[in-house]
């Protein structure tokens, strides 16, 4: 059923209109325990999903397993993401026809982000330059077969700093074919409908679907505005400011604000319904449901049916399900949560090449690139194409061995002093709710050039306390680590809970990181001229070097790592 249908629906049933969005998960245990999540979520009565689509098409068979999933499996209706830009042209006919014969009717037509340093890209087919130019291709197959919907922003978009110019766009978008907009996330309700009254000023007269997202935690909240370059009104960063170090603080907080801002847009009215983006994780979209009295209705709309059996299994007990995952944290969160990874990967800034040059200058040499480690890791510099903010106040105890570890040429990307048994209230190491304490291994993620591996690797493994990983841009890959091991590097023990384990350092997060961990030393590359000396350095530095994650399992012995490391 088309999108548009559904809402027409809800507003002659007068209610609001409530979506979802998932992303495809990065590991098949990830995927597995999404299907099992959305079969629960299934029961909240949403009128729709949505699916995220991977830049240049990376995830379009998992996009269109999870839409299918969810069509085939829970009976919701789907809206699949698909950008054009980085895609040609029969790949763009490909996911068009696979998402017709899968019976998927509603298509969110996107532009898709340039590469960082789009100066020297191009899009992969000049007849896709912009997202109206899909909407346009898409009417032109397949007439009114798909329901398509498109991007708004309320807050302008980060490449059109001219927001008369971008509701231009927008209107072009709309005249093209679409039948509805979905909005970037934001927090600003007052410029919303300012917006709002804007579009309907130049004669946009579709539906407007504003997007949600309830606070996951307070490090991939600041990630995800400053990305998508979101406005924060003052108010909530002052109150995230008084509460950041307790993440159960910082999630309540999320869902009363999202609560706050439902209430707020259903009083406006001239809304489509609500999309609140669930970053793959459960119990907060639950609450939100829960408390808007709509939970009794969907379930009386969804009574509860007998579980489908689908080709994957359950890898979790059935008892912790909605919250096991609840705090992800950093790359190496746990690689089975449906929620590994979605805002991890998000570390460049996507400066233009001349910011990106101002920033990290134009590094002709090894010893220039050390520079600029060292440099951030004495605060000199604010960021590096791996970190996107400065470094936590928890590094400072170990700052000078990071420093003297980068002088030698290895250049770290993530680290973790020990920490046996902190306050959970500790400005410096606490996290998690009051009342309970902390635990952290030591480790060190860094690049080492090939030549130094093999004799690296030989010190490492003479103290039994010491596991790594290493691996290079061929995905050649060394440890000293079991096959299946999960090694937690961050726990928490609280008052009347589980023990929490929100880093877990293992192969599968690890490949995943490396991956991607390569792919920004090529964008860091293509913010150069192709034949500049600086774009030649970081390829070779690319090609040669080793990324080598390393963990002192022994946490009462906080210099042990760095012992190992510099001996």
């Amino acid at each position: 059923m088309k999108i548009t249908t559904k809402l027409e629906q809800a507003k002659e049933e007068g209610r609001t209109s409530f979506s979802f969005e998932f992303f495809p998960p990065k590991t098949e245990a990830g995927l597995a325990n999404l299907f099992d999540r959305m079969a629960r979520m299934a029961r909240l009565g949403p009128d729709f999903i949505a699916c995220t689509w991977g830049a240049g098409g990376s995830t379009q068979q998992r996009t269109l397993e999870v839409c299918t999933t969810a069509q085939s499996m829970h009976g919701l209706e789907t809206l699949m993401h698909l950008t054009c830009t980085n895609l040609e042209k029969s790949k763009i006919d490909c996911a068009l026809q696979e998402a017709k014969e899968a019976g998927i009717q509603n298509i969110l037509a996107l532009r898709g982000d340039p590469p960082r340093g789009q100066e020297y890209w191009t899009p992969c087919d000049e007849h896709f330059q912009h997202a109206a130019d899909l909407v346009r291709y898409i009417r032109e197959q397949y007439g009114d077969y798909f329901c398509i919907g498109v991007a708004g922003y309320p807050e302008g978009h980060m490449d059109t700093p001219d927001k008369d110019a971008e509701l231009s766009h927008l209107k072009a978008k709309v005249d093209c074919g679409a039948d509805f907009i979905m909005t970037q996330i934001f927090y600003n309700v007052e410029a919303f409908k300012s917006w709002v009254a804007s579009c309907r000023a130049i004669g946009i007269t579709v539906p407007i679907i504003p997007s949600v997202m309830p606070i996951p935690t307070h490090q991939s909240f600041r990630r995800i505005t400053n990305l998508c370059r979101i406005e924060v009104p003052k108010p909530i960063l002052d109150t995230l400011e008084d509460i950041k170090s307790d993440d159960q603080k910082v999630k309540d907080y999320g869902v009363k604000l999202a609560l706050d801002m439902i209430r707020e847009l259903q009083s406006f009215g001239d809304i489509g319904g609500i999309h609140l983006s669930t970053l793959n994780l459960e119990r907060s979209a639950r609450l939100i449901l829960d408390q808007l009295t709509r939970r009794q209705h969907s379930q009386q709309q969804h009574p509860p049916q007998k579980a489908l059996t689908g080709p994957w299994s359950v890898l979790l007990d059935p008892a912790h399900v909605e919250n096991w995952d609840e705090f992800p944290n950093g790359r190496y969160g746990d690689a089975r949560s449906p929620a590994f990874g979605e805002n991890i990967y998000v570390a460049a800034q996507g400066f233009p090449t001349s910011e990106a040059a101002s920033k990290w200058g134009y590094p002709t040499t090894p010893g220039d690139i050390t520079k600029l480690f060292e440099r951030y890791i004495l605060g000199d510099l604010d960021s590096l194409p791996w970190c996107e903010d400065p470094l936590q106040t928890e590094t400072d105890a170990i700052q000078q061995q990071l420093a003297k570890l980068n002088r030698l040429g290895f250049w770290t990307v993530g680290s973790q002093p020990a920490v046996n048994g902190a306050k959970s209230e500790d400005p410096v190491y606490g996290w998690g709710p009051k009342g309970g304490y902390v635990y952290q291994k030591a480790f060190i993620e860094c690049f080492v050039q090939d030549e130094k591996i093999p004799k690296l690797l030989d010190k490492l493994k003479s103290d039994p306390s010491v596991t790594f990983y290493a691996s290079n841009r061929k995905c050649e890959f060394l440890t000293n680590a079991d096959a299946d091991e999960h090694n937690a590097v961050t726990w928490g023990v609280f008052p009347g809970k589980e023990i929490v384990q929100p880093t877990i350092i293992e192969r599968v997060s690890f490949e995943a990181w490396r991956d991607e961990a390569y792919h920004l030393w090529t964008e860091w590359e293509q913010q150069y001229p192709p034949d500049s000396k600086t774009a030649q350095l970081l390829k070779t530095i690319g090609d040669r070097y080793w990324l080598i994650n390393v963990v002192h399992n022994d946490f009462q012995q906080p210099n042990s790592l760095f012992e190992a490391m510099l001996s």
